[in-house]
């Protein structure tokens, strides 16, 4: 665990042993390898899934939740407003790599939308670390994607074939 991707693919690069990257200010590869497994064991199987992520979707979690969808097979959409938009070359790489796998990766500005379809509805923390600053700007822009009944209504699949995840720590009430 660490912050700097540069740092992570640095130490791969020349340590001769390979490296797992816990957290990075880029990338939380193992919390999503975690998720996979929780929605295989949960529905039997990761094919026919469609996962939408709602909030800010430039950070860790969203990027290697996106790119771990494109990976296993995953349709997901990511569910932020346009100022949270996933970053543009991890977008496409993503894309390019669930074109070859047979699924899409898209990003929807009105969640509900967004959700339509959706077997797991994701979402983490609405201010991250070292944001802290950007609390109440943080707050109003990302209100509209607060994970309520009425949201997980818009998903059609409260018949049972849903999951709700978040990477944790939760705070309640924002």
């Amino acid at each position: 665990r660490g912050f700097s991707q540069k740092a992570c693919e640095d130490l791969a690069k020349y340590s001769g042993v390979p490296v797992w990257n816990g957290l990075t200010d880029d990338y939380h590869p193992t919390q999503i390898f975690a998720d996979l497994l929780t929605i295989q064991e949960t529905f039997g199987s990761l094919k026919d899934c469609t996962v939408a992520y709602v909030g800010d979707g430039r950070n860790n979690v969203a990027n290697s939740l996106m790119m771990g969808c494109a990976k296993a097979g995953i349709r997901y959409v990511c569910c932020a407003p346009k100022e949270l938009r996933p970053d543009e070359a991890v977008l496409a790489e993503a894309d390019a790599v669930a074109k070859r796998n047979g699924v899409d990766i898209r990003v929807a500005e009105n969640p509900h939308e967004g959700v339509k379809g959706a077997n797991v509805v994701y979402t983490d923390v609405w201010v991250s670390m070292g944001e802290e600053a950007k609390t109440a700007e943080r707050i109003k822009l990302l209100r509209p994607y607060q994970i309520n009944m009425d949201l997980l209504k818009s998903t059609g699949n409260l018949d049972g074939k849903l999951m709700f995840l978040h990477c944790l720590p939760a705070f309640h009430d924002s």
